[in-house]
């Protein structure tokens, strides 16, 4: 009964606040991937990979992404300030788990498709307390998705700027992060520029 234990005291949280600026200002959210909108591929791999509970941080574009991506029971957040980077949106959606139960949240992006619902679960298993941080490794290299224990949240909250997001604050405690190999089950291109356009489908 583990699994289910930690799919539900663990929170996937799918930062999709992104403007495309590189992609003539297109809501990544809404990129066609497979027929639909990006954003319900990214939420269906975090509820795949074992995360009964999705949240789904918007920005650009919000109301059009509500009017045209299917998400049923997930929360979504807005983040006014999606322009300042996904630092704000890392924030946005820490805050969006206060009071729900949560103990840990597993961070994905919405732009990165080549990772599925198996790196999701590997990293799942990864979680063990709130105090767990715990990220998906390509050839040894910190990508996503990444797991925050609920005791790190204020921590990352504070240090969560610009794009970087949570980087300083793995930087800083990078002895506590366990790296979770999943460059056998997933690859981490991101969706940035008309070029990334070949990995949808």
């Amino acid at each position: 009964m583990t699994e289910h234990r930690d799919g539900d005291e663990v929170v996937g949280l799918v930062l999709a606040a992104g403007g495309g600026r590189r992609l003539g200002g297109r809501p990544k959210a809404l990129l066609p991937h497979r027929g639909r909108p990006l954003v319900e591929h990214a939420v269906g791999v975090l509820r795949a990979g074992g995360c009964a509970r999705v949240h789904v941080v918007l920005g650009a574009g919000s109301d059009a992404v509500r009017e045209r991506a299917s998400l049923p029971g997930c929360v979504l957040v807005d983040n006014p300030d999606w322009e300042e980077g996904m630092g704000s949106s890392l924030r946005a959606g820490l805050g969006s788990l206060a009071g729900s139960g949560a103990r840990a949240a597993l961070v994905s992006l919405v732009d990165q498709p080549g990772i599925g619902p198996e790196a999701v679960a590997r990293v799942l298993a990864a979680y063990a307390s709130p105090s767990t941080l715990a990220a998906a490794a390509y050839a040894g290299e910190r990508g996503h998705p990444v797991l925050f224990g609920a005791a790190h949240w204020a921590g990352i909250t504070a240090s969560a700027t610009g794009d970087r997001g949570a980087r300083a604050y793995l930087k800083a405690h990078a002895d506590a992060v366990a790296l979770v190999e999943c460059g056998d089950v997933a690859r981490a291109y991101d969706i940035d520029t008309e070029a990334d356009l070949v990995h949808l489908e």
